[in-house]
């Protein structure tokens, strides 16, 4: 389920499963069409969703995007007894509030003593005690609004004064019901990286690690996007950083969501950051991440399905991961306007695929009369994989520059920070 570049990949990964018999993606793009039967399916029409499952016999469920996992598709679906042995790939709607509630996950580390930043949580009502909390911190300032805001709901300003106007414009409803509780952090200062596990409620396994690119502009300018590029793996993110990862963040949060009787099937994407050795979260996904995806799927070596099936027998503490040792770099071709207004329609041109190692996952693309065409902020992420993290950045850029389409743009600067 989804439309963007995330189920392009994942789409492109299970197609490659020898125990595949069919595979429908709901809506889907212009790239999923090539691979699969895309299906005009709303993704929040629970019962169409459900009515199309029990039609076609489908076996698992892969919720791609938040939104249905965060309203309850998962307790929707299983509620019936039809749908008693469908796999689905997501958590319950208790699990999603990792992702759906900031306040809530920011309580739930604060239960099961897992590092984060410093916090309060605001409403409307409280609001006027938000300044004074703002006041005992030192900028510059995080200001996040606790629902769903598709990755934009952070605002980071080192001045006090538009840090307050900010929070005023949240609880008035610039993010909708999203900004109805505003969370307000003390700023952590560090480098970034995002750890992805599937998970079976008991045991996990650890997919590759990716550093995704939020800002619209190179050197981390202009506003936050939902991704404007990913790398794997993190030169940064070593064994012993990873260890501390796995001890004080990933087996704290699998034993919590135990501890608490959470239903959770599926992918908890780890949003960190590293201050001086030390692993802190800064927000939990119920869902793997986009761009980073594109970089991650094509480094791991597992067969995509049957790892779905072992964490629905609960059997993932028997399985091994292994990845690719090659590093790849995802490079995302945007609107221009983007994360603004930007305009649609434009006819895509190119081939960049016909070199070995590079991949093109379509995000916001439909085809229209044969021809394919921009439909989104978003548009094409390119992968390309290489045996050095050099190496695949140039071969990235020179696939990306094989594509054209009318005020095309990207970032010229994924990856280059940590080379």
């Amino acid at each position: 389920m989804g439309s963007g570049g995330r189920e392009h990949t994942l789409a492109w990964k299970i197609a490659q499963s020898p125990v595949l018999e069919k595979l429908y993606i709901a809506p889907g793009n212009g790239g999923t069409a090539g691979m699969a039967e895309n299906v005009q399916l709303n993704p929040l029409d629970f019962s169409q969703v459900s009515d199309f499952i029990i039609q076609q016999h489908i076996g698992i469920l892969v919720v791609g995007p938040e939104e249905p996992l965060v309203k309850g598709i998962f307790d929707f679906l299983k509620a019936k007894s039809e749908h008693r042995n469908l796999i689905i790939v997501g958590p319950s709607m208790a699990g999603a509030r990792l992702e759906g509630s900031k306040a809530w996950s920011k309580e739930f580390m604060l239960r099961h003593q897992i590092p984060t930043a410093r916090y309060q949580t605001f409403t409307k009502e409280t609001s006027g005690k938000a300044l004074e909390f703002l006041k005992t911190l030192t900028p510059p300032y995080v200001i996040k609004a606790s629902g769903l805001a598709a990755g934009k709901g952070v605002i980071i300003t080192p001045d006090l004064s538009e840090a307050g106007k900010t929070i005023g414009d949240m609880l008035n409803g610039s993010f909708g019901e999203a900004g109805s509780e505003v969370v307000i952090e003390e700023f952590l200062e560090g480098i970034e990286v995002s750890v992805f596990v599937l998970t079976d409620g008991l045991h996990y396994v650890l997919l590759p690690e990716a550093k995704d690119y939020k800002r619209i502009g190179d050197k981390n300018t202009g506003p936050n996007t939902g991704g404007m590029g990913a790398v794997s793996p993190v030169p940064f993110a070593g064994d012993l950083f990873m260890q501390k990862v796995r001890q004080r963040i990933i087996e704290p949060t699998i034993e919590g969501l135990k501890k608490e009787n959470i239903t959770y099937t599926g992918f908890i994407f780890f949003g960190l950051i590293k201050v001086n050795d030390e692993p802190y979260v800064i927000e939990y996904n119920v869902r793997m991440g986009d761009p980073e995806t594109q970089a991650v799927m094509p480094r791991l070596k597992n067969d995509l399905l049957e790892l779905f099936v072992a964490m629905h027998h609960r059997e993932l503490g028997q399985v091994q991961v292994g990845f690719q040792p090659h590093h790849a770099a995802t490079v995302v071709l945007a609107s221009g306007g983007y994360p603004g207004s930007y305009e649609k329609g434009y006819e895509i041109s190119g081939e960049a695929q016909q070199e070995e190692g590079v991949f093109v996952f379509h995000a916001g693309t439909q085809l229209n009369q044969g021809k394919l065409i921009t439909s989104g902020g978003r548009v094409l992420a390119v992968t390309a994989v290489a045996d050095h993290p050099e190496r695949a950045r140039e071969k990235v850029y020179a696939a990306v520059r094989r594509i054209s389409f009318q005020n095309s743009y990207c970032r010229s600067d994924i990856g280059e920070d940590l080379l």
